[in-house]
This record gives structure tokens, C-alpha cells and sequence, in this order.
């Protein structure tokens, strides 16, 4: 290897992700250290130049972990898709953003001289999150014990938590939409958009260079993406959080619970030759920043500038921005926030409130559509960005 000091280019040589699935529909019979596993040999298939055995790492993140993806599944995923025992792999966990930390790690490996090719992504099934039992502190408790969903929100929390600092995911979206003024109106019209963007893009094949289906299972296209609904459907939804005439956060204008995984190949100089490949685009800078918890949906907010300022780019300069989009309150309290930034540039082949949100693998599928999207257009820089539950924003750079 070259000097460690010396930083290097790291390169996105390719990205790939499955059709996202809805809670309990097409891939809820597919394991997530299976779905990592498609994603990851997937990634192999296609690029037949490269020796599978010079991939330094497989770095993945998942979000739960408390079911058939414990017990460090990046390891699993590598091992079921084929590669060579000497490949290892670790899993991450930042929540929301943790297909996107996985990236994030994974290229600051490459760019200080510690790896040459690493695959980096995420995974989740939210179908799959099994139901917990807390151990009890002593044998043979009297009386009944909770039983926790895995699949999302809190669990077993710490009571200091509870007093100061968590509230239902929700509910933080209608503290944004209460401090920002956004209607339900709004939201609505926000989440049609984004429904109206990925069934366009669905049908130009916008997606056909990166969404690799999985074997066996009858779903080639996102399964959320609902094509003919309408402001009129949207606006007969109950708020979910609050009580009617009181909450503008609905089923309708949030993402839903989904299953899926994606990967990029990341790679430096050495690595690119060694795959025969064009890159796709070329990893620039991050940044993760804290916020107050009830208001993690702006956490992007300061994480954008942020990652922005260290390449120094500004908004003017993004050809495109995936946004996660977790809740429109929460888009669109981060859009209030950047008055500098175009929003034709956000999200244009639609977001997670349609495509779905599988939580440990949506930054990497935003940080693939960004890199493919800059491939397609020739040239110009994006932006990948996340909120976090507990209060945090991650945000990546790319160019081409």
C-alpha cells in the first residue's frame, strides 16, 4: 500500500439495492443476513474482473439487530454470498443513518491507506424484528412481563431517558410541524409528490441500474410506490400521533416499514483498475452533527452545511439531494431551513415516504442513487442526508 498519510480518492465503482418490500409483503419471508447476502454478491456478479478475495472488508449497518441479523451480519452476509473466509466484515448501528455510516467508515478506510476495495450498505426487515423479553433481575418474578416489539420505536428504555429525552418518532415530527407552521395540507401535498416522482421514475427505468430483485420472490419494483393515489385519498387518513383536529402526521405523509438492503463498491486508485470499471462518482466529505432529541427530524439541517462547507460547495452547486424522507414534517421543516437551496434538485425520482424506509439500509440506498444519478447526468455533485432518532444528521458529498 501506498503512504498511510497520504489521502486518497475513493470511488463508488458501483451500487446496487433490492426492491424495497412493505411490512409483511414480498420479502418478509427473506431473512436480513440473506437480503445483505444478494446485495453484497450482487456487487461481486458484476464486476467478473475483480478477485473477490482482494475485497478488504464488508462494512454494513443495521439498525436492530436483535434478531436473524445479530451477532454482526455484515459477517454472515459476506459469508453467504461466497466470498473467501479471509473477507471479513463488522456492522454499524447510527439508527436511521446507519447504511450510511457503513459508507462513510468504509471510504475513510480507503481514503487513510487502511483498505484498497471495501463494500459498504445496509440492511434491514422490518417484518422479521422479533418480539423481546426483558431478562428479569431476579429468578422467578411474580407477575406478568412486557413483551417488546423490535420492529420500531422504544424499548426498554432507560428511565432517565424516558424523563428528558425520548418521545415517539411521531410525535417529533408534529413538534416540527408545530415550530415550522406546516399544515397538514402541506405534508399531503409533499408525500403525493414524492409518491408521483418514483412511479415516473419506475416507468422511464431510472431504476433499473441499481435495483437488483431477489431470486425466488415475485417483486421487481419498490412495493410502497402507490402510483394513483391522490390528495382526496390522503386527506381521509386519521392523524396517527394526535388526536383529530389536533395532529397532521398521518400514515399517508410518513415513511412506512419496510424490508430491504443495498451496497456500494468503494474503492481507491488500485481498486479501480482492478475492477475494469468507470466509477460511478467519487466520495468527497461528511458530517454528523447532534440536536436536540425531540427534534431529531432536523438533524440534517446543520450536517448539510456542514459536509457542504468541508467540500467546498454550497447548495447552488448540488445537481442533486436524496433527502430521507422519514416524515414530510420532517422534509419539509429541513427545506424551511435551507431557503438557499432549489427543491427541484430534492429527491427527483421520489423518496422514502413512497419507496419505503428499511432503517439500517436507507443511506446507503440514498448514497447509491445519488452516485448513479451522477453518472447518468455526466457531472455535477450531490448530497446524501439523514435525520436520526435520539437527535442526530448525517449527510455525505459525492461528485463526478
Amino acid at each position: 500500500m501506498s503512504d498511510p498519510m497520504t489521502i486518497r480518492d475513493v470511488y463508488v465503482v458501483d451500487a446496487v439495492r433490492t426492491p424495497i418490500g412493505k411490512f409483511g409483503g414480498a420479502l418478509s419471508s427473506v431473512r436480513p443476513d440473506d437480503l445483505a447476502a444478494h446485495v453484497v454478491r450482487a456487487l461481486v456478479d458484476r464486476t467478473p474482473e475483480l478477485d473477490p478475495a482482494r475485497i478488504d472488508d464488508v462494512v454494513l449497518g443495521a439498525a436492530n439487530g436483535a434478531g436473524e441479523d445479530n451477532r454482526d451480519v455484515a459477517r454472515m452476509a459476506a459469508l453467504l454470498a461466497g466470498l473467501p473466509v479471509t473477507v471479513p466484515g463488522v456492522t454499524v448501528n447510527r439508527l436511521c443513518g446507519s447504511g450510511l455510516e457503513a459508507v462513510i467508515q468504509a471510504a475513510r478506510a480507503v481514503a487513510l491507506g487502511d483498505a484498497s476495495i471495501v463494500v459498504a450498505g445496509g440492511v434491514e426487515s422490518m417484518s422479521r424484528a422479533p418480539w423481546v423479553l426483558q431478562k428479569p433481575e431476579r429468578a422467578f418474578p411474580a407477575g406478568h412481563q412486557q413483551l417488546h416489539s423490535t420492529t420500531l420505536g422504544w424499548r426498554m428504555t432507560n428511565p432517565a431517558m424516558a424523563a428528558e429525552w425520548t418521545v415517539p418518532l411521531g410525535e417529533g415530527a408534529e413538534l416540527i410541524a408545530d415550530k415550522h407552521a406546516i399544515t397538514r395540507a402541506a405534508q399531503d401535498a409533499f408525500a403525493l409528490e414524492s409518491h408521483r416522482k418514483a412511479a415516473r421514475a419506475w416507468s422511464e427505468g431510472l431504476y433499473e441500474a441499481e435495483v437488483v430483485p431477489y431470486a425466488g420472490v415475485e417483486l421487481a419494483r419498490d412495493e410502497c410506490v402507490r402510483d394513483n393515489t391522490s390528495l382526496e385519498a390522503l386527506g381521509r387518513l386519521r392523524p396517527s400521533f394526535r388526536k383529530e383536529g389536533e395532529g397532521t402526521v398521518t400514515a399517508g405523509n410518513a415513511s412506512p416499514l419496510n424490508d430491504g438492503a443495498a451496497a456500494l463498491l468503494l474503492v481507491d486508485e488500485a481498486g479501480l483498475r482492478a475492477t475494469g470499471r468507470e466509477p460511478l462518482a467519487r466520495i468527497r466529505t461528511s458530517a454528523v452533527t447532534g440536536i436536540e432529541p425531540q427534534l431529531f427530524g432536523l438533524g440534517p439541517v446543520e450536517a448539510v452545511r456542514r459536509a457542504l462547507a468541508k467540500a467546498g460547495r454550497d447548495f447552488a452547486d448540488l445537481t442533486t439531494f436524496e433527502l430521507n424522507e422519514a416524515f414530510a414534517a420532517q422534509s419539509l421543516g429541513c427545506l424551511a431551513e435551507w431557503p438557499e437551496l432549489d427543491p427541484a434538485v430534492v429527491n427527483p425520482r421520489g423518496g422514502a415516504i413512497a419507496i419505503g424506509h428499511p432503517l439500517g439500509a436507507s443511506g446507503a440506498r440514498l448514497a447509491g442513487s445519488v452516485a448513479h444519478q451522477l453518472a447518468a447526468a455526466g457531472s455535477g455533485t450531490g448530497l446524501a442526508a439523514l435525520c436520526i432518532g435520539v437527535g442526530q444528521g448525517l449527510a455525505l458529498v459525492l461528485e463526478r
